[in-house]
């Protein structure tokens, strides 16, 4: 092993970091922590995947040094879930899935499901990784998130379809 806790049998990068972030719920959870998610009910909610996923999911993210834990509630014992430097370095894959999604897998009138405001220069960024307003590299922190009426609607159908089903 090595300090990532990658197990070197290949010099490919691509097959390195699918051994981390190669599965379709570490990918959703890792979107999750992006859109704000923090807790362990938020992040099941919208992943709609069960606690076993999320949690093994999720141990590993720490175990990897992506994710770590931060206590908010001692009685009974809570915890969230904020990403690391490591974690947030991950962001531009994001981008990519999203602009990949939102051009192949999408109709035109679907509009996008969420519309990024560049902090610098205030105008749209676009799909990414730069900003189509002033060219700068697309940062997380450096973004206004706004989702699409649609797509919170459906998010929070799933959270309150989630808290029913509790």
């Amino acid at each position: 092993m090595n300090e990532n806790n990658v197990t070197p049998q290949t010099l490919c990068p691509v097959a390195r970091a699918e051994t981390v972030v190669g599965d379709r719920w570490t990918v959703l959870i890792l979107r999750e922590l992006f859109m704000r998610s923090h807790r362990f009910e938020e992040i099941q909610a919208q992943t709609e995947a069960t606690p076993q996923m999320i949690a093994a999911r999720l141990k590993k993210l720490e175990a990897d040094g992506l994710v770590e834990r931060r206590s908010y509630n001692k009685r009974p014992l809570r915890y969230e879930y904020h990403l690391t430097e490591k974690g947030e370095a991950f962001y531009p894959v994001v981008l990519a899935l999203r602009a990949w999604g939102e051009t192949w897998f999408k109709s035109p009138e679907e509009g996008r499901a969420v519309h990024y405001t560049h902090r610098s220069c205030g105008k749209p960024a676009g799909l990414g990784p730069v900003c189509e307003g002033c060219g700068q590299t697309l940062r997380h922190d450096d973004l206004i998130v706004e989702p699409d009426p649609a797509y919170q609607a459906e998010r929070q159908e799933r959270w309150e379809a989630f808290k029913a089903s509790r």
